[in-house]
């Protein structure tokens, strides 16, 4: 999820569930309600440093623990004395790890994958029900946020007092909404599903199916389909009245096995790349001197921000052994990402 939206989503909390809390804790949540997606500054250290630090270890459970446990460090730093307006560690703690928590379940819900279990284990959970950018989420947000200091402000003005934390109603209808929003998210996903799984391809039954998001609804998913000699992406349409037509599928074949390409694909570049890509697509090419292989993330169009920019190179001679291998750029989603 994008930093504006996950900001917008510890304050909602924060209204919602901490409403009392003084300044500095509300500063402490959205801290460290966003901090996790500093990882994407590793894009200006290079492709390796990407792959490696991109939703990883920041967007981790024990680094959400860190994160909260320094905020609260640096809270307490900062005001030695105690006092009766200095709030004690643990509801500051509670108040951060709870605002980091939704950070990252929030990115769980997305394509891109997080590593909740970092350094214990290297998977990436991923659910795909939500894209990196939710115009619905940010909308409920905003209006969660907005609305009740609408209403206070008209309250104010003829002269009636408000009951209760300012912006909780508000701030807790919005959260329940985005709740409601993400479960019928989940349902259309799994009806997408439903139908790339029910359907051949070319001929061929799904082996690995996945329904990517897309922004602007919820009715419509990016279906991808790999088959024994093919991968296969196709835009599908759930709800009322909804149509699937498999044959409107666009295929890219898998190339044939070789030496070339099994040995290209355990090189550690390769491996790196594989670890991360959940729809690898290779393409071999021959040279004069040997074969050129380029592992690519399907499927090629997807929104960059919410997949990989990177691709692997690998070159091996004609009897398979590999001259050189490097993680490089993709030229075909930098357009995207500079969006």
């Amino acid at each position: 999820m994008d930093p504006l939206t996950h900001a917008l989503a510890s304050y909602t909390l924060k209204r919602a569930s901490f409403p009392r809390v003084p300044p500095s804790t509300t500063i402490a949540m959205l801290i460290v309600g966003t901090i996790a997606d500093v990882d994407l500054l590793s894009k200006f250290a290079g492709p390796s440093a990407f792959l490696s630090f991109y939703r990883t270890y920041f967007h981790s459970l024990l680094a959400a623990l860190l994160f909260s446990a320094l905020i609260t460090l640096l809270l307490r730093l900062r005001k030695p004395a105690q006092t009766e307006d200095s709030p004690p560690p643990l509801p500051i703690f509670a108040a951060a790890l709870a605002a980091s928590i939704l950070h990252l379940l929030m990115d769980l819900c997305q394509s891109a994958g997080v590593e909740l279990f970092w350094p214990f284990s290297p998977r990436r959970f991923a659910l795909d029900w939500l894209p990196h950018l939710d115009l619905w989420i940010l909308g409920i947000l905003l209006a969660g946020i907005l609305l009740p200091t609408l209403s206070r402000l008209v309250t104010e003005e003829i002269g009636a007092k408000s009951k209760g934390p300012r912006g909780k109603m508000g701030a807790s209808l919005a959260l329940a909404t985005m709740i409601l929003y993400v479960v019928l998210r989940f349902v259309l996903h799994g009806n997408a599903l439903a139908a790339l799984e029910s359907r051949s391809f070319r001929g061929e039954s799904p082996r690995k199916t996945a329904a990517f998001p897309e922004s602007g609804s919820p009715f419509r998913w990016l279906g991808i389909v790999e088959t024994v000699s093919a991968l296969h992406d196709v835009e599908v349409n759930v709800g009322p009245g909804a149509s699937f037509d498999p044959d409107s599928a666009v295929t890219s074949y898998k190339p044939e096995p070789s030496p070339a390409l099994g040995a290209a694909r355990d090189t550690p570049v390769a491996r790196r790349f594989l670890q991360a890509a959940r729809f690898p697509k290779a393409t071999v090419e021959k040279t004069p001197g040997g074969f050129h292989i380029i592992l690519r993330a399907f499927p090629y169009n997807r929104d960059a921000t919410s997949g990989w920019l990177v691709y692997a190179l690998i070159d091996t001679d004609r009897s398979g052994k590999v001259l050189s291998q490097e993680l490089a750029w993709d030229p075909a989603s930098q357009e995207v990402w500079l969006r």
